[in-house]
């Protein structure tokens, strides 16, 4: 396969250190250690191609996606000659290759939303001009670009005249026009039809993009090029389907504009038309490993949009080891190098079990042996699938063994993480009282906010102050101390709401607290500057857009209400709000690209606290990188970095570390060392606690590409099918006729991994895999 296809020396020289040796894909593919790299070998090939075609055609990607690609471009470009320079382009076969001059590139937009202003921070416009154009020294009178505010429309009016609520009804395409607002709305789509054409053929015209780098989306997307896309599509306006609209709506401030905003991208035949161009598609992560293995293994499809790259000889991916994980390629490299692991058994005979669909104790000696993977089990025999059953009911017990005298500390990246990551585990704990429970979200979590629950919030605020329902302002010593006391009774009156079924009531327990950080953020000294407050607040939201960088007080504002939630939500357990601990490190500052955490800043909070509660166990989020948010990684490096560091003061030899996943990644069964299992009990729990509490989630402004809808229900249905997964290996009857009511009763399983700390450390260095030398 690799004779097959022409490698540019960059990606011999990658590739000889990815130790890969067989590629049977449809596309070839490179890998590298992680996120960081993959931006290194995609601005090292950027690089040499642009130094060998100087007036070349260009097509760059937006998002996050590309953050390290920017950043290694630029650090290359700016030290192409001094020793750090060179040793790079020596290891990477840039040595004899001459600085690229960039000025010249024609660069072409991949895609933007229609309609958005080409104003606004969170446009793709703005982002190519201030990423591509500005930094990396781009022709802007070559560029070819989408800006929604200059593409005619009829009448010479303005998108926001033709289409004031900012939807574009395609159906006028193909439908008569009920009047005279929507004649001008089918004539204006028919203008934007044609400039899409235009803009195709000025593509053309240049021979077709040269160099495309893109990402892809969790159902295949490529540009905008969503799952069922024509292989041989132009550039035009369109609509896009729920995963993606679900990933955008972190850009637009949420589901309710992505939902509702159409996008203008280029087409997969716009990307392919040039049979010579270096088409790379990167993905990072595990999360991304079923796609990317369907992009790459499967025949031209447009149910796989990349599949379009096996028209291109230079058509690549560059991948994190994370992401191609589940490669066939990679699959047979697990279990064919280094030695045989119980890991290997376990993980091949549940896969046997699911790939025959076939219970394990009817699995026989020759479907084991007849198996490419349960084949190479060393001392294959009748007892292996015993053995591997045995292993499973050891992870159960583990789960259902009582817990005593543990001080607990539940850690997660942002609100709701932990209790959608092992809830029913948690209540197990806080059922025996001589455990003590302590809980902690890291971050601020003000981004999952949007302005209109705020805004919504501050209108009920003002209602129940003119109303006299709020009398904690009226009292003398209110503003000096009293905003301070009484925060447990708050979440009590809050949740006694709850208890009789009373909104209105809720809603303003929820505004109780709201005037207490009000009066915390703005210092605010009386009722008059109260009230002032909430009307500047209110101001500056409405005329903000949606997904709008907000001032760092309103930050801090949506960060307070997320608090509050999730002091709800222990509350439901007897869990006081001095046990509840906001640590709001300084990482988190909803910007495009987040910086890593400071070992000062975001570590010694961590380690204050470990010396504050001196837990004997310590639960955390184990996502890989590039798994879910960016931000549960570098929670997982900042937490690492703190348990490193108080190992050096304290002996925690005796110290347990609970890594556990939701709604972003799973574990496998032969990953996890415990199982719990969760009754239908413990799941009404945990979506009544999500629905009550979560106020600011629950209408799922932000929600999983998997599930349009709450978090608590995706929780729900991976607890779900874990258990299925488990059903397969021992029998359904091993759980509804098994001696203990707990295990009966379960209907959803959560995998976790058990740790001491010498083992969490290295996991979290094997996660981290020694970025020294990246940016």
């Amino acid at each position: 396969m690799l004779s097959n296809y022409p490698l540019s020396e960059v990606e011999k020289a990658f590739l000889a250190e990815s130790g890969i040796t067989k590629i049977s894909t449809k596309i070839p593919y490179l890998t590298v250690d992680n996120f960081p790299k993959l931006g290194l070998i995609t601005a090292c090939r950027f690089l040499e191609w642009a130094s060998e075609n100087p007036k070349g055609v260009i097509s760059l990607p937006t998002g996050k996606t590309p953050e390290y690609f920017i950043k290694w471009s630029q650090y290359l470009l700016e030290n192409w000659d001094t020793k750090k320079g060179k040793e790079i382009r020596e290891r990477y076969h840039l040595a004899n290759t001459k600085k690229p001059v960039l000025k010249d590139l024609t660069f072409v937009q991949i895609d933007e939303f229609y309609p958005i202003s080409s104003k606004q921070n969170n446009s793709f416009y703005h982002y190519v001009n201030k990423f591509y154009l500005e930094g990396f020294g781009l022709s802007k009178e070559n560029a070819i670009l989408i800006n929604s505010d200059e593409i005619p429309l009829a009448n010479g009016k303005h998108y926001k005249d033709i289409f004031p609520d900012l939807k574009v009804d395609l159906s006028l395409r193909f439908r008569d026009p009920q009047n005279a607002m929507e004649k001008l709305q089918q004539d204006s789509i028919y203008m934007i039809d044609q400039w899409c054409a235009e803009y195709e053929q000025r593509i053309r015209d240049l021979g077709g993009i040269g160099f495309f780098l893109g990402g892809i989306g969790p159902d295949g997307h490529i540009a905008f090029n969503t799952r069922g896309s024509h292989l041989f599509s132009p550039t035009r306006l369109t609509e896009t389907n729920f995963e993606t609209q679900a990933v955008a709506a972190g850009d637009l401030g949420g589901i309710e504009v992505s939902a509702n905003r159409l996008v203008i991208t280029i087409g997969l035949e716009t990307i392919t038309y040039n049979p010579e161009a270096v088409a790379i598609i990167i993905a990072a992560g595990e999360a991304k490993a079923q796609i990317v293995k369907d992009s790459l293994e499967q025949p031209l499809n447009n149910v796989y949009p990349a599949t379009a790259l096996q028209k291109l000889k230079n058509g690549r991916f560059y991948l994190t080891k994370g992401a191609a994980v589940r490669l066939t390629d990679s699959v047979d490299s697990y279990y064919k190098s280094g030695e045989w692991t119980w890991e290997k058994t376990e993980r091949s005979v549940l896969d046997l079990c699911k790939k025959l669909k076939k219970y394990g104790h009817r699995l026989k000696l020759d479907d084991l042996k007849n198996d490419k993977y349960t084949s190479m089990i060393p001392n294959l025999s009748e007892d292996t699938v015993n053995l591997v059953m045995k292993s499973m009911v050891e992870k159960i017990n583990r789960g259902t063994a009582k817990e005593k005298n543990q001080v607990l500390l539940h850690t997660g990246p942002h609100h709701d993480d932990i209790s959608l990551g092992i809830l029913p585990h948690i209540t197990n704990q806080l059922q025996e009282n001589s455990n003590e429970a302590h809980f902690s979200v890291l971050t601020s979590g003000f981004t999952a906010v949007t302005n209109t629950f705020v805004i919504d919030t501050l209108l009920q605020t003002k209602k129940l102050l003119d109303e006299g329902e709020i009398q904690m302002v009226n009292y003398d010593d209110f503003f000096e101390v009293g905003y301070k006391l009484k925060t447990d009774k708050d979440v009590y009156h809050y949740l006694t709401k709850v208890a009789a079924e009373d909104p209105d009531g809720r809603i303003r327990g929820l505004c109780h607290r709201v005037v207490r950080a009000l009066v915390i953020i703005y210092e605010i000294k009386n009722k008059q500057k109260l009230r002032e407050t909430i009307n500047d607040v209110i101001s500056i939201l409405r005329n903000s857009y949606d997904g709008e960088k907000n001032p760092s007080k309103i930050q801090t504002l949506k960060g307070m209400i997320r608090e509050f939630e999730e002091e709800l939500v222990w509350a439901h357990f007897g869990v006081q709000v001095k046990n509840v601990h906001h640590l709001r490190l300084g990482f988190y500052t909803g910007d495009i690209f987040t910086e890593q955490p400071d070992k000062k800043r975001d570590v010694e909070p961590i380690v204050e606290l470990f010396r504050k509660v001196n837990p004997t166990k310590i639960s955390l989020t184990l996502d890989p990188e590039g798994s879910g948010p960016d931000t549960h990684y570098k929670v997982l490096q900042a937490t690492a970095e703190a348990v490193r560091q108080w190992s050096e003061e304290k002996d925690l030899s005796e110290l347990r570390i609970i890594g556990y996943r939701n709604v972003w990644f799973k574990f496998e069964p032969h990953e996890a060392n415990v199982v719990i299992p969760v009754s239908l009990g413990d799941m009404s729990v945990m979506e009544d606690s999500f629905a009550n509490c979560y106020l600011s989630q629950v209408n799922a402004s932000f929600p999983s590409y998997s599930h349009n809808g709450k978090f608590s229900t995706v929780a729900k249905r991976i607890w779900v099918n874990q258990l299925n997964d488990v059903q397969l290996l021992l029998g359904k009857n091993y759980f509804y006729l098994h001696d203990t009511a707990k295990v009966r009763s379960s209907h959803g399983l959560i995998f976790f991994k058990d740790m001491n700390v010498e083992e969490f450390l290295a996991h979290a260095r094997e996660l981290e895999k020694s970025i020294e030398g990246m940016i």
